[in-house]
């Protein structure tokens, strides 16, 4: 890097519709609070004697405005669209002294949940957030490098910046990167909206062509660079497999295209501090997790016995998940003793299964059918395995926070799920276990592997302690982010 570059800052602005803790539904609201934060940390002599200025910009939700002060800072601005010019806001907050932009307006209405049934209202909330984001950098005649944006919600922001820039209206210097955290979901159904707010289609013809009409495949499209979530994601969604008819047009921008793994904030969990747990632990005292399996146990009215292993699942309850492939593969595993709680909410078919599982075995079996971080943490402080047989798994955390709970995932061999866990065929030198084929009776084969395993307390442990002392803190891969950053800006 040249001399003269040295002591630069890099500003870019981190755009998402949720983080935590202002706004979370899903894993994104982790990230997009988590990677920004960690990214301001980084010291300068790690990238170059750079800094990164990274600020976050999120729809004013409900939940988000409540952080917004009186007689905070307030900017108001015009956004143009084809239903004519919308007066807009910006508010300014900080979290942990990151600013954070919250964007107000009419098309971001109050009182409503972030995503709804409504895909049309959602298409106009986000793809106006996504036209104001724009405005808002020219309001506040920021000089950006860089502008990150993430899944289809933010995805329009690439390819009307790319237009700008051919019209002037937007810097050269001005660059983008587009995190695919799940491709599946593209914007479908928005296309009306798009209409509304006169957002030009793509007319890139190396896609196809319903893909020039969705939000994600025209970020794709038109971003300077593509992040999936974890390197083994980047490669299968260049398959026909998992790359939802993208298959060739990801390939045609392979060289564009980067995996880096999602980290997880481990300030937030920690088995030593989590409160939570009945007994707090470490590798050191690893011996005390067995009270919090014991009293998990007596929660769920099944038999206190440390002796009996002790399977969870937690997530979204559907299809993508493989939960139905917990239910067939536990039915097969008739001669060996187990318990199995399942925590989570989501398709009706499976929520009813689940509580006829519990009601076919109820001596081994809870379906747990709610959503419940509290008592998420305590089951994985407390269960001996987390099964995790996903079709398809761009990243994951669920697993990383199980190894950090000393509780041993199980899961397919997919996305980062591969990236992650390292399997037991050498058990000295593994932290999980997983299995190749997505089907019912490979999982069942290794959950009886585990269950075999699981007598050998020694090596169980051993495991345990690897998946605990694994770095899945955000610094590698914030790392990795900002020199992304310094290859797009004019700084390198």
């Amino acid at each position: 890097m040249p001399e003269t570059d040295a002591g630069k800052k890099i500003f870019c602005l981190f755009t998402a519709v949720e983080a935590d803790p202002l706004v979370k539904v899903g894993g994104l609201g982790d990230v997009a609070f988590s990677l920004p934060n960690a990214l301001r940390q980084l010291h300068p002599d790690e990238i170059g004697g750079h800094q990164i200025d990274v600020r976050l910009v999120l729809p004013c939700h409900s939940t988000a405005c409540h952080a917004v002060e009186e007689g905070s800072f307030r900017i108001d601005f015009n956004v143009p669209t084809a239903m004519g010019v919308i007066p807009s806001q910006v508010f300014l907050t900080y979290i942990q002294e990151m600013p954070v932009y919250l964007i107000s307006s009419e098309l971001i209405p109050q009182g409503t949940s972030v995503y709804t049934s409504d895909i049309h209202r959602d298409g106009l909330k986000f793809l106006f957030f996504s036209q104001a984001v724009l405005e808002l950098s020219r309001a506040m005649d920021w000089d950006l490098d860089v502008v990150h944006v993430n899944d289809w919600h933010t995805a329009v922001i690439p390819h009307l910046l790319k237009r700008g820039k051919r019209a002037g209206v937007y810097p050269k210097k001005l660059k983008s990167l587009l995190t695919i955290h799940n491709l599946p979901f593209m914007g479908a159904g928005t296309q009306e909206a798009m209409r509304d707010l006169g957002i030009p289609f793509s007319n890139d013809r190396h896609l196809p062509a319903w893909g020039r009409r969705l939000p994600l495949p025209m970020g794709l499209s038109a971003s300077d660079r593509l992040v999936a979530v974890s390197p083994s994601y980047a490669e299968e969604i260049k398959t026909p497999e998992y790359g939802n008819d993208l298959y060739d047009f990801l390939n045609l921008r392979a060289d564009r295209l980067s995996g880096i793994i999602n980290g997880l904030d481990t300030r937030l969990w920690d088995p030593a501090t989590d409160r939570e747990l009945l007994v707090r632990f470490t590798t050191d005292t690893l011996a005390d997790r067995i009270q919090n399996k014991l009293a998990l146990q007596k929660e769920l009215g099944l038999e206190e016995n440390a002796g009996i292993p002790l399977l969870a699942f937690i997530g979204r309850l559907d299809q993508q998940k493989g939960v139905d492939l917990i239910f067939d593969a536990l039915k097969k595993i008739t001669r060996q003793t187990w318990q199995a709680v399942i925590l989570g909410t989501g398709n009706a078919a499976l929520e009813n299964q689940a509580r006829q599982m519990e009601e076919d075995q109820p001596d081994r079996v809870r379906a747990a059918i709610k959503f419940d971080t509290r008592f998420s943490r305590r089951m994985y402080g407390g269960a001996d395995i987390l099964m995790m047989p996903s079709r398809y798994e761009p990243c994951g955390l669920a697993q990383m926070i199980a190894m950090r709970y000393g509780c041993i995932p199980l899961a397919h061999a997919t996305g980062g799920l591969i990236d992650t866990i390292t399997d037991a065929v050498q058990p000295e030198n593994a932290t999980g276990f997983l299995f190749e084929e997505g089907t019912a009776t490979a999982l069942a084969k290794t959950i009886q592997k585990a269950l075999r395993l699981y007598k050998d307390k020694s090596t169980w442990e051993k495991m345990q302690i690897n998946g605990m002392n694994r770095d899945f803190s955000w610094h590698q891969s914030a790392l990795k982010y900002a020199n992304l950053y310094l290859s797009l800006s004019d700084h390198n």
